[in-house]
């Protein structure tokens, strides 16, 4: 049976590290078995969905690499999910609903100061025909799906064998009393028709995971196999919810993250396998296994990005960043060179710039008070652009030659006055490529 998967976020706002872990993994699953990646866009919220969200959604996926098969919306489905609540109906699944928020929050309350679950309690199905039309025309009604209370029971592809008691769960509300189709209805329904043979996502939808098995059930179909991860905490083991509008993807793109360097840490975070560096997908894809991760809080912190895009750039061949380079306005000629000298220096591809504009208008001159007269007889020494590979040799020793300084004290300085830096690439390559010294003689 071919395998197939979907990522289904809701267009309410922006892809953040959180989703991106659901869906690199429904991804991968799909990509390693043949089988097909769905794209679900759930923005059945006509209030809260937005149009840049789901471009914002689809943008992010295809810079990331993870393509998709089929582009579905929920809002093109609004006729089948009434077909499929009146079917429900007919099943005697689905019952009508009045209690307010306020009335419902009264029940949990006492429920609880009792000691007992806080489960609605289907008062709704005691009452009579009246009284239901009479409600009705006060208030409006949402309905509940009739849970069958019984234990439901599968086995997780990250947790293991998962058993929960029905009766210990209310009965789902699946339309709102406005008409908006909730998420567990939609989505059941949607799994079914689409042919879903795969669902990993949060620990968060343990249960309702298991109200949409009786659900997809009660509907003829037959439940796919479901792997629950482990959802994402801070550095120090802190709730993230709160800093995932701050860790969104266009967010970290925005810092120079490479696409394979998130990926990399995003296939391996919460797993038994180290973390490294993956240059391709393929590569990626060779060594992921959705049940290499474990159920345990996953401690995610986005500096560790930045030394696995360090990594990745670094080992860019010349033709892939050549573009790049060349929008930078380095001449044809300097730009192989350019790229030689600046990538062992840089910790992600917009560094290039501050490089390039170092070569092309020269730096400002970092000089001691006690290396002013040295730097001052040694800059009338150096000839005007522009330089070649023995520049710097020759430069240097007509300077050793006039004032006798050797060593560290010959070459810091002068480093510094031509470059404004202590540390950096070989002299040798650099001087080539400068176009304008600052230091005065």
């Amino acid at each position: 049976m071919t395998t197939v998967t979907r990522f289904a976020p809701s267009p309410t706002g922006y892809i953040h590290v959180g989703n991106l872990r659901t869906a690199l993994m429904n991804w991968a699953i799909a990509r390693k078995s043949g089988g097909t990646f769905i794209l679900r866009l759930d923005d059945t919220d006509r209030e809260r969905s937005k149009q840049e969200y789901s471009d914002g959604i689809m943008e992010d996926l295809e810079w990331l690499g993870l393509t998709w098969d089929r582009l579905e919306r929920q809002s093109d489905r609004l006729e089948r999910y009434a077909e499929a609540a009146e079917e429900l109906r007919r099943a005697g699944r689905f019952y009508e609903c009045f209690e307010s928020p306020t009335e419902l929050d009264l029940k949990r309350k006492k429920l609880l100061n009792m000691g007992k679950p806080p489960v609605y309690d289907r008062a709704a199905l005691k009452l009579s025909d009246e009284e239901r039309a009479r409600l009705r025309a006060e208030r409006g009604g949402y309905w509940r799906f009739l849970l069958d209370q019984e234990r439901i029971e599968w086995t997780d592809g990250i947790l293991g064998p998962i058993s929960i008691d029905a009766a210990s769960v209310s009965d789902p509300v699946l339309i709102r009393a406005d008409g908006q189709v909730l998420y567990t209805f939609a989505s059941s329904v949607d799994d079914i028709d689409m042919g879903v043979t795969f669902i990993v996502r949060g620990g968060d939808h343990v249960t309702n995971t298991a109200t949409q098995i009786q659900i997809m059930q009660a509907l003829g179909g037959t439940p796919p196999s479901f792997a629950h991860h482990s959802l994402l905490t801070g550095a120090q083991g802190e709730a993230l919810s709160k800093r995932l509008g701050t860790l969104s993807l266009r967010d970290l793109r925005a810092r120079g993250v490479e696409p394979m360097a998130l990926l990399s840490l995003m296939a391996r975070l919460g797993s038994s396998q180290p973390v490294e560096l993956f240059r391709t997908h393929e590569e990626l894809l060779a060594g992921f296994d959705v049940g290499t991760f474990g159920a345990a809080p996953t401690k995610f912190d986005a500096e560790d990005l930045f030394p696995l895009t360090r990594h990745y750039v670094q080992g860019l061949p010349f033709e892939a960043v050549r573009g790049r380079i060349a929008a930078l306005g380095v001449p044809d000629d300097l730009a192989e060179p350019f790229w030689r000298v600046a990538k062992d220096n840089i910790g992600v591809l917009e560094d290039l710039g501050g490089w390039w504009t170092l070569f092309s208008d020269g730096a400002e001159p970092q000089i001691d008070p006690e290396d002013e007269d040295f730097i001052r007889q040694a800059m009338t020494l150096l000839p005007p652009p522009p330089y070649g590979p023995e520049s710097w040799a020759q430069f240097t020793a007509a300077v050793k030659e006039a004032t006798g300084r050797k060593g560290k004290g010959l070459f810091m300085p002068l480093r510094k006055a031509l470059t404004g830096q202590a540390h950096g690439p070989d002299m040798s390559e650099v001087m080539p490529l400068l176009q304008k010294v600052r230091a005065k003689g």
